[in-house]
């Protein structure tokens, strides 16, 4: 009686419909609100071996039900495997990343629905992935002192190549390498020589025949590469009194 009632005072004042607050906001159509207002970290940094998680935090209005985010790298990479994505309170998602997903730039898309599965919006949103991965691995290769034989005081040429793993063996340019001896009878190593390897990785140096023993090339490592020891290399020391 009371809605009949003002509608009929509404009509005699002004020929117009009087609508309180409450029935001007359920006449006025909600416009759904879908935004992905945080990623953090960003960039995802990952160190090789472990996992960094990061953390999606969506904004959504009223009407929305139900929030699904998904995420891909921005380029390529069609065939990866879908991402596990952990619903948190309040649209918050988790999602881990490790080293064996691609680094480079990424796409966060967030999709609302109402209470019946209906899509209301969608938003977008772009990361960084960096990708901390271990320290290169590294050989000497060809590794050898010469000659075999050689008169005392004369000089042993050692010589090699250092090499990175990298899709295959490159050489490595402007790296220290150590040449080390080992007399007979001797268990310690001792350092005779050392070069810097050039184009292709390879190095050359000398030192002079003192006796007879074993000889390694040895590389330290880097900041980003691994350490690496050649095979070892016997030369045999003569006297001047010595005839072959």
């Amino acid at each position: 009686m009371r809605k009949f009632a003002v509608g009929i005072i509404s009509a005699l004042v002004g020929g117009a419909m009087l609508v309180s607050g409450a029935g001007a906001a359920s006449a006025t159509k909600l416009d759904t609100q879908l935004k992905i207002r945080d990623i953090s970290p960003n960039p995802v940094v990952v160190k090789a071996g472990s996992e960094t998680t990061a953390y999606f935090d969506i904004g959504a209005s009223s009407d929305v039900k139900k929030v699904e985010l998904s995420v891909a790298p921005a380029e390529g990479f069609h065939t990866l495997r879908a991402k596990d994505v952990k619903s948190l309170e309040s649209w918050r998602f988790a999602i881990g990343f490790d080293e064996n997903d691609p680094a480079g730039k990424w796409k966060a898309t967030a999709v609302a629905f109402d209470g019946a599965g209906k899509e209301l919006a969608k938003d977008s949103a772009f990361f960084s992935v960096e990708i901390q991965k271990g320290k290169a691995d590294t050989r000497i290769s060809r590794f050898s002192a010469d000659p075999s034989k050689v008169r005392k005081g004369k000089s042993i040429y050692f010589s090699g190549r250092l090499q990175v793993d990298d899709d295959g063996w490159k050489g490595v340019r402007g790296q220290k390498v150590n040449i080390y001896f080992r007399a007979n009878g001797s268990s310690g190593w001792k350092w005779v020589a050392s070069d810097w390897t050039s184009w292709g990785g390879k190095f050359s140096t000398k030192t002079r025949a003192s006796k007879s023993g074993t000889f390694k090339a040895v590389y330290s490592g880097s900041r980003k590469l691994e350490g690496a020891t050649s095979r070892t290399d016997y030369v045999r020391v003569y006297g001047s009194w010595w005839r072959r």
